[in-house]
């Protein structure tokens, strides 16, 4: 039972974090497994990534609800990430765990300086229609599968700015879209992390449950709270916990 009420808790802090600024729960999760847990850093991604499925679902169908989904985008870009998160989760499974925790590290300083960004992303002079479009979004979806798979997140960060910029999408657009799509990458991504035995099943319950209630919450909140101190707050605590993934020592041997 207590184990549960602490699965819980860690599915609404990384739900909570997400919904008031707009990404993916993972970067909060993973380093919370990994500290309260003592997960591996592998099976704190396989395990990410099962949850955050549930977490897209949720997150794409609030959008939707309130007009801010691409359907014909979200579908364009799972052509690719459908195939390249399966290769993100083998790659991340053949690494040693002091060179995933410090990828996963940079990982996190370049989501939080993406962060800083988001109020900067405007819309270029000429957005893309027709096959430039297409091809855009299927290039796209390569990256985004890939790092969704390797990090054990959804993703979003890769795929929101060319929407915005390139595409000229609103950002709420842009997120409903890259969520909807990693609906369907994320159920690969997470099937190739359960076969490599990087799902830890007994945590799941607790952590769905958890993000789903925290991320309602934190959606809530952002519609009062000012964004800009939001993302301040938040970019600090990931540039603070990246850093400390990027100093973790190699080993030799390995």
């Amino acid at each position: 039972m207590a184990n549960t009420f602490i699965n819980t808790l860690i599915g609404i802090a990384a739900g909570f974090f997400g919904g008031l600024v707009g990404l993916g729960g993972g970067v909060v999760m993973i380093p919370l497994m990994v500290g309260m847990l003592k997960l591996t850093q592998h099976k704190a991604h396989g395990t990410s990534m099962v949850a955050l499925v549930f977490t897209g679902a949720t997150g794409a169908l609030a959008y939707y609800i309130h007009g801010n989904v691409d359907v014909s985008a979200s579908l364009v870009l799972a052509v690719t990430s459908v195939v390249t998160v399966r290769y993100g989760a083998k790659y991340a499974h053949s690494m040693p765990e002091w060179k995933l925790k410090r990828a996963f590290g940079g990982f996190l300083v370049f989501a939080s300086c993406m962060l800083l960004l988001k109020p900067y992303l405007g819309v270029s002079g000429e957005t893309l229609t027709g096959i430039t479009k297409i091809i855009t979004l299927l290039i796209t979806g390569l990256f985004a599968g890939f790092v969704a798979g390797m990090m054990g997140v959804g993703g979003g960060t890769v795929m929101v700015p060319p929407m915005v910029i390139l595409m000229g999408m609103t950002q709420h657009l842009a997120q409903g879209t890259s969520l909807l799509c990693m609906v369907a990458a994320g159920i690969v991504g997470a099937q190739t992390h359960w076969r490599l035995g990087n799902v830890v099943s007994r945590l799941l319950p607790g952590l769905i449950m958890g993000i789903i209630i925290g991320s309602y919450m934190g959606g809530s909140l952002a519609q009062y709270l000012p964004e800009l101190y939001l993302r301040i707050i938040f970019s600090s605590f990931l540039i603070w916990t990246g850093i400390k993934y990027l100093r973790t020592k190699a080993r030799t041997g390995s």
